[in-house]
């Protein structure tokens, strides 16, 4: 994928050790607890990045953090998405549709038939849930540990 000004965006594997990485993790915690009250956020942490049931991705455009994502198994065949996530003043630029192909391709490569994922019902996260339908997503009821909230919204994609 490109961004506006023609140049090609790189995905990595990341291993959450760089600083604009924290500083966007910061920023995306930071967000999540201005628009949610504390037991409806469902981001995660550093740490909680770290679990070796999670895999992290950044996307650059050269030296420029634009943006991260990460999938979480959730069993050998459902994955969820998870820390989608674009700096504020970086928006805009194809960075969340890329890590969101980037994900879903992944989980198919892994076998899933399912992806899920959590967001926010606030209007501030409208964006993101068009951006999910846009891939397909459909509005579901909670999966896993979540339980009903009205601070969220749960979606789901069928990869078969």
């Amino acid at each position: 994928m490109t961004t506006e000004n023609g140049t090609a965006l790189r995905i990595e594997r990341d291993d959450l050790s760089r600083p604009q990485v924290h500083a966007l993790l910061s920023e995306h915690l930071r967000n999540m607890y201005e628009l949610s009250p504390p037991e409806s956020v469902h981001a995660l942490d550093l740490s909680k990045l770290r679990s070796p049931d999670i895999t992290f991705w950044t996307v650059w455009d050269g030296a420029t953090l634009l943006g991260c994502g990460a999938l979480k198994a959730l069993d050998a065949m459902h994955g969820e998405v998870k820390s989608m996530r674009t700096p504020q003043a970086l928006r805009r630029r194809g960075a969340g549709r890329a890590v969101l192909t980037h994900l879903i391709a992944e989980a198919r490569a892994r076998g899933y038939r399912r992806l899920y994922l959590e967001t926010g019902a606030d209007a501030a996260f409208l964006p993101a849930r068009k951006l999910y339908e846009a891939f397909g997503f459909i509005y579901c009821g909670p999966f896993g540990d979540y339980r009903l909230d009205p601070h969220s919204v749960f979606m789901t994609l069928s990869l078969s």
